[in-house]
């Protein structure tokens, strides 16, 4: 069926037959179904913070990932994370927001050493604030994000932001696969390897 259908649930009849229903409705009548689901979708892992949910709607101030730059030119942007990628958008952003602070739970960066040189220069050149070792534990605006709360070092600070942007990275999910009733095992399906690659 089309690329942008979805199998959405699967059915076996009494013959030993299956029915595959998609996300537009359509049912598939079929003797055996592959199941090519190789790790699900991504999405991000996200803080877990009281409100996040509320903030998450379109410009409500919270961002998983950064598709244009240009989004943020003249504001103000926290992102939390200390791996590649909340260091390469610290860096990048530098040049385009009004400020960027960097949050991140530990001193020690797990980025490539080239671009944790880079945010320290930023840092002594005054074009990135670097917060650590802290968390970002709230929220504060009644529309959107106006500002964050910091917890660093057992004290709490707060950073007036248009954009807060918590980069940690990728968790898999299975989807509609997880409700199919087949034995999952460390978020895969379990499948009997010594004969057909079978599924409970």
């Amino acid at each position: 069926f089309p690329s942008h259908d979805t199998a959405e649930t699967i059915d076996k009849l009494e013959d030993g037959s299956f029915i595959v229903t998609t996300n537009e409705g359509t049912k598939h009548h079929a003797k055996a179904v592959a199941i090519a689901g190789g790790l699900g979708t991504f999405e991000p892992r996200k803080p877990i913070l009281k409100d996040l949910e509320f903030y998450e709607k379109e410009d409500g101030g919270v961002d998983y990932f950064v598709k244009d730059p240009e989004k943020y030119r003249g504001k103000n942007v926290v992102i939390s994370g200390g791996g590649d990628s909340a260091l390469d958008w610290s860096i990048f952003l530098s040049d385009v927001a009004a400020s960027v602070t960097l949050v991140h739970r530990r001193n020690e960066f797990r980025g490539a050493l080239d671009s944790v040189e880079k945010v320290q220069e930023l840092k002594s050149a005054g074009k990135i604030k670097l917060v650590t070792p802290a968390e970002v534990i709230g929220f504060k605006g009644s529309e959107r994000i106006e500002s964050v709360d910091i917890e660093v070092n057992g004290a709490r600070m707060n950073v007036v932001t248009d954009y807060f942007i918590p980069l940690f990275g990728l968790t898999p999910k299975l989807g509609a696969i997880a409700n199919w009733g087949l034995e999952i095992e460390k978020n895969a399906i379990k499948v009997n390897n010594a004969l057909d690659y079978q599924t409970n």
